[in-house]
C-alpha cells in the first residue's frame, strides 16, 4: 500500500475516484475525535507492547509520536484515523505501521466516539447544574414575589416565584439524571472487538478497558462495533432537556411581552428591531424554542440512520457522529444563554401582584373552606363559581394567605425547602461533572 492510501486500499488495484473520496470524508466533522481517537490508540498500542505482539520499545515509541498528532494545516484524510496513521508512518515510518495491529477502524472509531459521548454527558451534566445554580440564585432572591400560575394559559392559583422557578430546576435534574445514564451507556469499550469478530493475536481487551478508565468492555464482538446505542441515549437526553429549556423559553416570550409584563430582559441579551425604534426583543428565547424543534429532528435522525442496518458494521454510522455533535453543541449553547438571561432578568413584582391578586385566583380556597364547614366538594365548587359568573370577587384568602396554606412538602409555601434539596442534587452533579 503506498503511502496516502486508504487504510483499507490493500484489496483494490485501482485508485479510488478523487469524487469518491470527497463524497465520503469525514474528517471535516470526526477531527473532534482527534484527541480520544489519540488517547485510545496509545492504550492500544501500549498493551500490543505488554502482550509481545510487537516490539516494546516500538510501542513506547509509536505512544510518544501519537502525542505529536496534529489537524495539519490542509490535510486531506479520509478520516482522522487515516490522519493519525499517516503521521506515525511520517515520524516513524515502517513502525507507524505496528499501530493497527489487532485493530480495525470500526472498534477504534466506536472507542473514540465513545470516549467524546462519555465526556460529552460529563460536562453537560456540569452545564446543567449551572443553569440550576442560576434559577436558584433568582428563587432565593425573588422568590417571594407572586404571580398566578396558569393552566390552559388562564390564571388558575397564585404561587411563589420561587416555587415556579423550583419546578424548572426538578425537571432539568431529571435531565441530570438521563445524562449519567448516557454516560454510562457509553462507558463500555469496544477495543478488542476488531472489525466484528476479534481478532486471532493475543490482545488484551480488558487491560485496554482498564487504562482508558471504561467501566468495563464489550460482551459481544458484533455488537461492539455495530451499537450506538450510547450516541442514541446522548442525544435524547439532550432532546429532552432542549425540550426542557424551550418551555422556559416560552415562559420567557411571554412573561416579557407588554400583555403580561412580568420580567424585562437585561439589555444585554436582549434585541431590537431594524425597523421599529421602540422594540425590545427577546430573541435570545426564541432562539432556544427554535433549537429545540431542530434538536428533535437531529435525534429523529439518527434514529432512522440506524432503523435499517444490519449486523455489523456500515458506513451509514458515519453520519452519528455530525448529529450527536450539533446536538451536544445546541444543547449546552441554549443553556449557557438562559444563564445569562436569568442572570440579568428584572421581575415587576407588583405587575405579577396583580395579575395574582385579583380576586379569581383563590376560587378554590374558597370553596375548600365551604369543604371544611362541610359542604361536598362538588357543591362547593358550583357555589363559587356561580358567584364568581355573578361577578363577585373574593377579598379573603388573599394570594399570600393562599400560598402560606400550602405548606406541605413539595407544595408552593415550602419552596424555600425544595431549593434545598435541590442545591444537595446541584452538588451531586457538580461532583459528577469533575470527576
Amino acid at each position: 500500500m503506498s503511502e496516502g492510501s486508504p487504510l483499507w486500499a490493500g484489496r483494490l488495484a485501482g485508485g479510488l475516484d478523487p469524487r469518491i473520496l470527497a463524497f465520503s470524508q469525514s474528517l471535516g466533522v470526526d477531527r473532534r475525535l482527534l484527541a480520544h481517537d489519540v488517547r485510545a490508540s496509545q492504550a492500544h498500542v501500549r498493551m500490543l507492547g505488554r502482550q509481545g505482539i510487537i516490539d516494546s520499545a516500538d510501542a513506547e515509541a509509536i505512544a510518544d509520536a501519537l502525542e505529536q498528532v496534529t489537524l495539519d494545516e490542509g490535510a486531506a484524510d479520509e478520516d482522522v484515523h487515516s490522519l493519525i496513521e499517516r503521521q506515525l508512518v511520517a515520524r516513524l515510518g515502517e513502525t507507524g505501521r505496528r499501530v493497527h495491529a489487532g485493530r480495525s477502524r470500526n472498534d477504534q472509531v466506536a472507542a473514540a466516539f465513545r470516549l467524546w459521548c462519555r465526556d460529552a454527558a460529563r460536562d453537560l451534566t456540569g452545564a446543567v447544574a449551572g443553569l440550576q445554580e442560576t434559577l436558584v440564585a433568582r428563587a432565593r432572591a425573588d422568590g417571594d414575589l407572586i404571580l398566578p400560575g396558569y393552566t390552559h394559559l388562564q390564571r388558575a392559583q397564585p404561587v411563589p416565584l420561587g416555587h415556579h422557578l423550583a419546578a424548572h430546576c426538578v425537571a432539568l435534574d431529571r435531565d441530570v439524571v438521563r445524562l449519567r445514564a448516557a454516560h454510562a451507556a457509553a462507558d463500555v469499550s469496544p477495543l478488542g472487538a476488531g472489525a466484528l469478530a476479534g481478532s486471532s493475536l493475543p490482545i488484551d481487551p480488558d487491560g485496554v478497558a482498564r487504562e482508558l478508565g471504561f467501566a468495563t468492555r464489550f460482551a459481544n464482538s458484533i455488537d461492539a462495533v455495530a451499537d450506538r446505542d450510547f450516541a442514541l441515549d446522548l442525544s435524547y437526553a439532550c432532546t429532552v432537556g432542549a425540550v426542557h429549556l424551550s418551555r422556559i423559553a416560552e415562559e420567557l416570550v411571554l412573561w416579557t411581552s407588554s400583555e403580561f409584563g412580568f420580567a424585562e430582559l437585561d439589555d444585554r441579551v436582549a434585541q431590537g428591531s431594524s425597523m421599529m425604534p421602540q422594540k425590545k426583543n427577546p430573541q435570545v428565547a426564541e432562539h432556544v424554542r427554535g433549537r429545540a424543534a431542530v434538536a428533535i429532528g437531529r435525534l429523529t435522525s439518527l434514529l432512522a440512520v440506524l432503523k435499517g442496518l444490519p449486523l455489523a458494521y456500515n458506513s451509514d454510522l458515519q453520519e452519528d457522529k455530525e448529529l450527536v455533535f450539533a446536538q451536544v453543541d445546541g444543547f449546552a449553547g441554549s443553556l449557557g444563554a438562559l444563564c445569562l438571561v436569568f442572570e440579568g432578568m428584572r421581575f415587576d413584582g407588583a405587575r405579577m401582584a396583580a395579575a395574582a391578586d385579583d380576586g379569581m385566583t383563590v376560587a378554590t380556597d374558597v370553596a375548600e373552606v365551604l369543604v371544611r364547614d362541610g359542604l361536598p366538594f362538588r357543591e362547593a365548587h358550583e357555589q363559587v363559581a356561580a358567584r364568581i359568573a355573578a361577578g363577585e370577587r373574593f377579598a379573603a384568602p388573599t394570594a399570600a394567605e393562599a400560598i402560606a396554606a400550602r405548606n406541605a412538602p413539595g407544595m408552593p409555601g415550602a419552596f424555600r425547602d425544595q431549593l434545598d434539596v435541590i442545591e444537595r442534587r446541584i452538588a451531586d452533579a457538580r461532583a459528577f461533572a469533575s470527576s
